[in-house]
C-alpha cells in the first residue's frame, strides 16, 4: 500500500494575512481559488508585481496598520480607524500626530517596557 500526500490547500484570506496583504485589493484571481502551500511559498519567494506594489503602496490590512504607525490594533479601533489604509494615509497620519495617535503609541511604549521588564526579572529567576 502506497500512501500519497495531498496538497495541503488554504482560502484567500488566510493566504492574503499570511503575505501580508489586504484580500479585498488582490486581484480577482486570487481571491476566487484556493491557495497551496506551494504556491504561497512562490508567492513569498518572488512575490509578483501586483503583491509588490500591495505591500508597498497598499491599502494595507490592521495588523501592519497598526505595526507601521506603532500602535496595536485595538488602538486603531479606539482611534476609530476600522478600514484599510494605504501608504500615504498611513504617512499623512504620522505628519498629523492626533491626539489619539499620540496616547496610543505611548501606551504601546508603557506594554513594551513592561514586558521587557516581566523578561528581564523572569530571566534573572532563571
Amino acid at each position: 500500500m502506497t500512501s500519497h500526500q495531498s496538497t495541503q490547500t488554504m482560502k484567500p484570506a488566510t493566504a492574503a494575512k499570511k503575505l501580508g496583504v489586504y484580500l479585498e485589493a488582490t486581484p480577482a484571481e486570487f481571491r476566487e481559488g484556493v491557495v497551496t502551500r506551494a504556491e504561497l511559498n512562490a508567492l513569498q519567494a518572488e512575490p509578483p508585481q501586483w503583491l509588490q506594489d500591495l505591500r508597498r503602496n497598499g491599502p494595507h490590512p490592521r495588523p501592519v496598520v497598526a505595526q507601521k504607525l506603532g500602535v496595536s490594533i485595538a488602538g486603531l479601533a479606539r482611534g476609530g480607524l476600522t478600514e484599510a489604509l494605504t501608504t500615504e494615509q498611513i504617512e499623512a497620519l504620522k505628519q498629523e500626530q492626533p491626539e489619539w495617535l499620540q496616547k496610543e503609541r505611548a501606551t504601546q511604549a508603557e506594554v513594551r517596557k513592561e514586558a521587557a521588564r516581566l523578561k528581564a526579572r523572569d530571566a534573572e529567576r532563571s
